[in-house]
């Protein structure tokens, strides 16, 4: 496993940087095959923030790519419930990938639907994030969606070679947006 530990507005000392590949290592007991991760460590400026020490972490493998984010007053806290958090999402995806349900197969969207006005106003992009597409079924497009804890995941569907989206709806279900 490649361990990347980036620090944001703060210095990564050696102790930390000791502690957090500690506690990472026991993710490489549980992935069997996790080929990068990438550990950022950062202090939240704004002193009307008592849980101001971040950590986030991605892990790539080469099933699911695993992301979690997590705060706390202390550093090492924060990095130990990360790890917590890390480990239930590597529990949960072994259990899904057992059962494999079939519930959730194809939902469209009503082609009929109103497009949606957004106002023009001083609205900014303020974050850009790139990543790599690999085919997957929509199926499998649910799986990483509860893995990374999004709201939505952009994937190319491997049976249509296009660009979906699966989302989790209001009622808990999932949806899937196709282009027509």
């Amino acid at each position: 496993m490649r361990l990347q530990v980036k620090g944001r507005n703060l210095e990564v000392s050696e102790q930390i940087r000791e502690y957090a590949e500690e506690k990472m290592g026991k993710l490489d007991r549980l992935v069997s095959d996790p080929t990068r991760v990438e550990l950022e460590l950062a202090v939240e400026k704004n002193p009307s923030i008592a849980d101001n020490h971040v950590a986030e972490a991605t892990v790539w493998t080469k099933g699911p790519v695993l992301r979690a984010r997590e705060t706390s007053a202390d550093m090492k806290a924060a990095i130990d419930q990360l790890v917590a958090k890390l480990e239930r999402q590597v529990k949960r995806y072994r259990e899904k990938r057992r059962v494999a349900p079939r519930r959730h197969a194809r939902v469209g969207v009503p082609a009929d639907a109103a497009p949606v006005e957004v106002p023009e106003d001083d609205t900014m992009i303020v974050k850009t994030k790139q990543f790599a597409m690999s085919p997957m079924s929509a199926e499998e497009a649910v799986l990483q969606l509860e893995l990374v804890g999004h709201d939505f995941f952009v994937f190319r569907n491997a049976e249509t070679e296009t660009i979906n989206v699966v989302y989790r709806r209001r009622d808990g279900d999932y949806g899937l947006i196709e282009p027509s």
